[in-house]
């Protein structure tokens, strides 16, 4: 069934944000440095703007469609859970903040892995970091693309790979044309968008199931563990929500696409503005789509497939048009996650690979050549590892989040913080946190009842520290 009241005006917030893309296309072909314009949008964004970027980079399908999915079976323990994620911005702004946006300026530094390149002086860095990128961010694509083809599916009646193909055809599109500067403008709309389509779905949910008292009754009714802290099936122990915090809460600093928008902001003004408001942005997102995703158990129950209750959750329970207005806050979310991502993946191959190591002379034509072509190539390879979607993505999301970490957290903030820090000790932190993690990830991925990121960051951290003080003689006398 084809719900073309709630599409119509999805579809002209599709066409608001393709309309900005284009003018935003016009910046980008003007500019005097394409490389700067495409990827950072010329380092020009203040608070109001750094803030929702953020958001809606970080609020990604994950939060709209996977989160609310599983805290549809888990329970009240799963909102708890996903609250350590409203200090991210916080944590990322005033960690890397100042410093690695002046550090940035004076490396020039584009993306994160410049920074590293500039820091350490090792190809070996370069390499390891692109290749992570390129993994980890192709699973957290696919888990964008399925999100988005989620929403499609359950709005048009269309068969899941149609759905993904039209979603994916948007998207691409839209990134090829406008770049960075595209992307941090029309986050600010998606953000805002997110933050009232959330408010709205909430209260809209706790009327339809008859109050707060109700359907907390009727959740208690069906099993008490839902209103418990520890989950419906009593998985949620403290030894493992405290540990997620670390994959939802710091280190989130290690995630190159949060990173990246630490280096992209005007001044103080802006940053100090964008920790105000981020955290209350995303403190309403996070917290109200979570807790959505557990009252909608009520309200609509027998849901097989979780990454299906938000869609069909808000066609229930609102007008259409308003569910129209409403579903546009998840397809924000995703396209300004999945645009970031590509964004970022292509600026990793065409800026520190193809740059740096093949074509060094390469003119501003023939970059711009290469960052659409590069552009294009991964979206439908991405579109294709989406065609077998999981049944929850916020899974495949996480994992993404886990092996980022691992991999970059520590090299960047001892590479801002730490002068013995070196070239030894950011290789051996990188591979072994990239090869502990997919390890345990695959082998045992609940070491002692802790999430599987926890000892990948822990060995990391332990490499770093050690490998450094150990060649520091042979750094200082360049050996």
């Amino acid at each position: 069934m084809i719900h073309w009241q709630v599409i119509i005006p999805l579809v002209v917030f599709l066409v608001l944000i393709f309309g900005i893309g284009i003018w935003a296309n016009r910046q980008v072909m003007q500019s005097n440095s394409f490389l700067q314009e495409y990827f950072l949008g010329g380092r020009e964004m203040g608070g109001f703007l750094l803030a929702m970027t953020m958001m809606a980079t970080y609020g990604s399908a994950g939060s709209f469609i996977g989160g609310p999915g599983v805290a549809y079976n888990t329970g009240l323990g799963w909102v708890l859970l996903a609250m350590a994620q409203l200090p991210a911005g916080y944590f990322v702004l005033m960690i890397l903040g100042k410093k690695f946006a002046i550090i940035a300026r004076k490396y020039q530094a584009i993306t994160l892995i410049d920074f590293l390149r500039e820091r350490y002086q090792s190809k070996t860095v370069v390499i390891v970091s692109a290749v992570s990128i390129i993994l980890f961010l192709f699973a957290s694509m696919a888990a964008q693309w399925i999100g988005g083809a989620r929403l499609i599916e359950s709005l048009t009646g269309l068969n899941y790979s149609a759905a993904l193909f039209i979603f994916a055809g948007a998207v691409l599109i839209y990134v090829i044309i406008g770049g960075f500067r595209a992307v941090a403008l029309t986050d600010a709309v998606q953000g805002s968008v997110m933050v009232i389509g959330t408010i709205i779905l909430l209260v809209a949910t706790v009327i339809a199931g008859g109050g707060i008292s109700n359907i907390m009754s009727d959740l208690v009714a069906e099993n008490p563990n839902l209103v418990s802290p520890y989950g419906a099936d009593r998985s949620l122990t403290p030894l493992y929500v405290s540990t997620f915090w670390i994959l939802i809460g710091i280190g989130v600093i290690g995630l190159p696409q949060i990173a990246v928008r630490a280096m992209s902001y005007k001044n103080s003004k802006g940053m100090h503005s964008a920790i105000i408001i981020g955290t209350i942005a995303l403190a309403t997102v996070m917290f109200g789509m979570h807790l959505i995703g557990v009252l909608a158990r009520p309200v609509l129950p027998g849901v097989e497939i979780g990454d299906k209750v938000m869609p069909l959750l808000t066609l229930k329970v609102l007008p259409p048009y308003l569910a129209g207005i409403v579903l546009a806050a998840p397809m924000a979310a995703i396209m300004s996650t999945v645009n970031a991502l590509l964004i970022l993946v292509s600026s990793t191959v065409v800026k520190d690979i193809y740059l740096n190591y093949i074509k060094p002379t390469a003119s501003d034509a023939q970059i711009k050549k290469a960052s659409f072509y590069v552009t294009t190539v991964i979206g439908i390879a991405v579109v294709l590892v989406a065609l077998r979607p999981p049944d929850l993505l916020i899974w495949l999301n996480l994992f993404a989040f886990g092996g980022l970490e691992s991999v970059f957290l520590w090299p960047v903030i001892f590479g801002l913080y730490w002068k013995t820090g070196n070239k030894y000790g950011a290789i051996a932190s990188m591979i072994i946190g990239i090869t502990s993690y997919i390890y345990i990830d695959q082998i045992m991925p609940s070491v002692l009842g802790m999430h599987t990121v926890t000892l990948p960051i822990i060995l990391s951290l332990v490499a770093f520290v050690v490998v450094s003080l150990l060649t520091k003689d042979k750094v200082n006398t360049g050996k």
